[in-house]
């Protein structure tokens, strides 16, 4: 089973990951550096960093991840792990993404049951929090400089992703139903401006 093309495009970067194990402690390393959630440090690893791909070919598959059920990181780890090494890349990335995390989460939980009601702990979560949330901003003010390569008008998509906030942030739509309202209407919209 086959995601994307088992190698880059002739756009990308000429750097690729050597083996499994550089996609396993890639990926270990870009979880391990989450907290909260990891797309702004895997947009920064994979694209500026490592230059596995380009800003184009990573808003692509960020696309593609995030409709695809599950989770949006581990289905991108996934996919670039197909793309370089197969299903042995996919399997090393995923794993990436859970292993040493998983065993530092059980260390953690075990540590919290003791020190929950700490006021030094429980504020040091909190500011962490907030660090994860202006990570996420920057990552999408970031992402935001593929926006004028895109075959939409600018402001169009501008349109689009305020619509789309406000159905979730303001009118509390649920997640599917604004993929299957906005995302569809992107969709068409971008296929009838690339239709011949």
């Amino acid at each position: 089973m086959s995601f994307l093309p088992s190698s880059p495009s002739p756009s990308a970067p000429v750097q690729a990951p050597r083996s499994a194990w550089h996609l396993f402690w890639a990926f270990s390393s870009i979880a391990l550096q989450g907290f909260g959630g990891v797309m702004a440090i895997i947009q920064r690893e994979v694209v500026q960093r490592r230059q596995w791909l380009s800003p184009q070919e990573f808003m692509q598959d960020w696309a593609v991840a995030q409709v695809m059920p599950g989770s949006n990181v581990v289905n991108l780890s996934m996919m670039i792990g197909q793309r370089f090494l197969g299903v042995r890349g996919a399997i090393a990335a995923v794993a990436g993404m859970f292993v040493l995390p998983m065993l530092l989460m059980l260390l953690a939980g075990s540590a919290y049951v003791y020190w929950s009601d700490n006021a030094v702990v429980s504020g040091a979560l909190h500011g962490v929090a907030a660090v994860a949330a202006g990570l996420v901003l920057g990552s999408g003010l970031k992402l935001a400089s593929s926006l004028p390569a895109h075959p939409l008008p600018l402001w169009l998509c501008a349109v689009l992703a305020v619509l789309g906030f406000v159905l979730m942030a303001w009118l509390h739509w649920p997640l599917l139903a604004v993929l299957l309202s906005i995302g569809s209407l992107g969709c068409v919209l971008t296929w009838r401006r690339l239709a011949p």
